[in-house]
């Protein structure tokens, strides 16, 4: 607890952290490329990112964007601040709040990519509605996201990947799709730039096959 209550300590002293209890969590909407990056790059969002390793590990690949991770857990958070920090990359940074709460923070059009990888699947049927490719999610993706912006996701699992696809099939405002049940396996390998999460080393080496599909909404 002591541990977690130092790290808190730390994300409200960090300049790549916007989390409640700062002026820019307020005021960021709109606003992130002038307030918090001071440039006018695109900018890619990591939903649900844990530690960050991705948003760190694209920003790694590219100056040219500015990168966001997304999160409701403060110690995760830290992680991938801390390894920001470290790595010097000031086109990072990290939003402490939930997914469900996207509109609050990003004005319609502001972003231009968003990766969601390995995912609480939530298998039960009563946990439909908080899948993060849900329609409703899908809804807030599609109105945060530039017109030519991609979506893409990344899950060992296959229900949720499954689900993923049939939600799509129902609707009509979707474009470009490609997906993969074999991720590195597959011409779209290249694509995730070897990026990997710890559960992504986990389930991989336990045999699972990892699952990617991208696409831009109509």
């Amino acid at each position: 607890m002591r541990k977690k209550l130092r790290r808190f300590e730390e994300n409200a002293q960090r300049r790549n952290v916007v989390e409640p209890g700062k002026p820019l969590f307020e005021t960021i909407k709109g606003k992130w490329k002038e307030k918090q990056f001071k440039n006018d790059n695109p900018i890619t969002l990591e939903l649900a990112c844990g530690r960050g390793e991705y948003t760190v590990g694209l920003a790694q690949h590219s100056n040219a964007s500015n990168f966001i991770g997304i999160d409701i857990k403060g110690d995760r958070i830290w992680k991938g601040s801390s390894h920001a920090d470290t790595l010097g990359l000031e086109h990072v940074a990290f939003l402490r709040t939930k997914i469900h709460d996207l509109l609050n923070f990003f004005a319609p059009g502001e972003v231009s990519e968003i990766w969601l990888t390995f995912p609480d699947p939530r298998p039960r049927d009563r946990d439909i509605k908080r899948r993060l490719t849900n329609p409703r999610f899908l809804d807030m993706y599609k109105e945060v996201l530039e017109p030519e912006g991609w979506f893409r996701f990344k899950t060992d699992n296959t229900g949720l990947f499954e689900y993923t696809l049939e939600v799509l099939a129902e609707r009509n405002d979707i474009r470009d799709l490609e997906f993969t049940k074999d991720l590195y396996n597959s011409p779209l390998n290249a694509e995730h730039f070897g990026i990997k999460t710890k559960y992504e080393k986990m389930f991989s080496e336990a045999g699972e096959k990892i699952k990617y599909l991208k696409f831009r909404f109509a």
